[in-house]
């Protein structure tokens, strides 16, 4: 290719780039003038959450109705600000908020999902998957397995589940909260003075002693035996006390 050849591709080049450019910028000056006539609210209830509902987000996104949206231009409207004002909800996981090629608000919230509830004695309170404390609501009261502790042990809550310790006890709870059958099956978790963790089922009259929440898998698939071989031939009142803490070996007295 000759120089005069190099030298016509580059300026068609510079003159696509700026054309583009220019598009750009109009398309975007015509959807700022637009005037905002609606706003259209999308909650995620993929796990059937119900914290959050319509009104809530619409009295996030309008300070409580001092400012409202519809009749604003889209130019005197922040959508990262007003994403910011949704994730400030505590059951509000993540938010997004976009302008449609009509100029109209299209918002769309993905909610918190508590995996248990916390038993205190001043009140109650969720944690998610992420170890996140979470407060109870009016709205929706979750179907999570509730935990009780031994006083001798450090709060359950405010950074518990955050450091390396409280770390195992969450990793538990997420196994127990994606599978199904325990999911159903357990009614409720206590953790005593030494750490360990034992379980009362929805079935049956027994304890259910785990130990530490260490070897977790390997614990629920002794358990599993049990509970799909053992209990439904000799009867689910059978035993008061199921042991699995100690490895290749289940106790049942």
């Amino acid at each position: 290719m000759g120089l005069k050849s190099r030298i016509k591709s580059l300026i068609f080049a510079c003159c696509s780039i700026l054309s583009i450019g220019g598009l750009a910028a109009f398309a975007t000056s015509k959807q700022n003038e637009k005037i905002c006539e609606k706003v259209s609210i999308k909650i995620d209830n993929e796990y059937n959450n119900y914290f959050i509902g319509d009104s809530e987000v619409r009295g996030l996104l309008t300070r409580e109705g001092e400012r409202k949206l519809e009749g604003l231009p889209n130019q005197n409207i922040d959508l990262k600000n007003l994403e910011k004002r949704i994730e400030s909800h505590k059951f509000v996981r993540d938010a997004e908020v976009y302008r449609g090629l009509d100029g109209n608000i299209q918002v769309f919230v993905k909610q918190n999902r508590p995996i248990a509830r916390i038993i205190r004695q001043d009140q109650d309170v969720y944690i998610d998957a992420e170890g996140n404390i979470l407060p109870l609501s009016d709205r929706y009261t979750a179907r999570v397995i509730p935990i009780t502790k031994s006083a001798q042990l450090k709060p359950t809550d405010r950074g518990f589940f955050r450091d390396s310790l409280g770390h195992s006890y969450l990793s538990l709870l997420q196994f127990i909260e994606n599978d199904e059958f325990w999911k159903a099956q357990l009614a409720h978790m206590h953790i005593d003075g030494k750490g360990k963790v034992s379980f009362l089922p929805q079935v049956g009259e027994h304890t259910i002693e785990f130990g530490k929440p260490e070897k977790v898998e390997e614990k629920f698939k002794k358990l599993a035996i049990l509970y799909k071989k053992v209990l439904p031939t000799m009867g689910w009142d059978r035993y008061k006390r199921v042991n699995v803490e100690f490895e290749d070996q289940i106790i049942c007295e």
